[in-house]
């Protein structure tokens, strides 16, 4: 028993770490930026630093955690670029999810989508970013959710969790998008209807689900040039 008992243990150790870890940055309590300090880390499991090392090359390899010489692990910080593709390949797996997710949809899931897209709406009046992305995805989850195609249905999840790390809430860098957003579900959500009632068809809907997610990005992006245009005048001016 002995010659098991110390890998198992290792192993289940290292997989805690790694939970533990990867919810703390998912969750955005350890922000980009943040220092892994293993010591620290190790102290507050309760376990020595070999678990803890092996879940930070764990979280590195997913590309959540960096190392730089002289600084340490930390969680990465946000690049542009990857908030581009993650954004660019969610719209096409949430977009095919949504469209593979709608002829199944009930009246019961559809009013429950309604009901949230209210909660939003009533949520512009004073507008609360965070809270605002909370329910977005709430809203979306229901139309994902019942997918067919757990492989897609995983890509989907993937590229949520992703943008949690790289980005608290789009809307608080345009935060006018928000309104559109919830004029956007709207149209969706009547697009499914029409599907479910033969009227519209399944590529409308898997479409109109693509051009959601992708305007936002178009949106952040335009705030990105004006940033960048404002602050070469400024150096010009300079």
């Amino acid at each position: 028993m002995s010659l098991t008992t110390g890998p198992t243990s290792s192993v289940s150790k290292s997989q805690r770490a790694y939970a533990f870890l990867r919810e703390r940055i998912e969750d955005g309590r350890f922000v980009p930026g943040y220092r892994l300090v293993l010591a620290q880390l190790a102290g507050e499991l309760d376990m020595s630093v070999v678990p803890v090392r092996e879940a930070i090359r764990r979280l590195e390899a997913e590309g959540l955690v960096t190392f730089e010489r002289n600084v340490g692990a930390q969680v990465a910080l946000i690049k542009e670029t990857e908030y581009l593709h993650t954004m660019e390949t969610l719209a096409l797996v949430e977009g095919f999810a949504t469209a593979l997710s709608a002829p199944h949809l009930t009246a019961a899931q559809l009013e429950a989508a309604r009901a949230v897209n209210e909660r939003m709406r009533r949520c512009l009046e004073d507008f609360d970013p965070h809270r605002f992305t909370e329910l977005n995805l709430e809203f979306h989850a229901v139309l994902f959710e019942p997918c067919p195609n757990p492989h897609v249905l995983d890509l989907v999840h993937r590229g949520w969790r992703r943008m949690n790390v790289l980005r608290d809430s789009s809307f608080s860098f345009v935060p006018g998008r928000a309104h559109e957003s919830v004029a956007e579900h709207d149209r969706i959500l009547d697009l499914i209807t029409g599907l479910q009632a033969g009227s519209t068809d399944v590529l409308d809907v898997e479409l109109a689900a693509r051009r959601h997610r992708t305007a936002t990005l178009d949106a952040v992006l335009a705030y990105q040039q004006s940033r960048h245009s404002s602050h070469q005048t400024t150096e010009v001016q300079r």
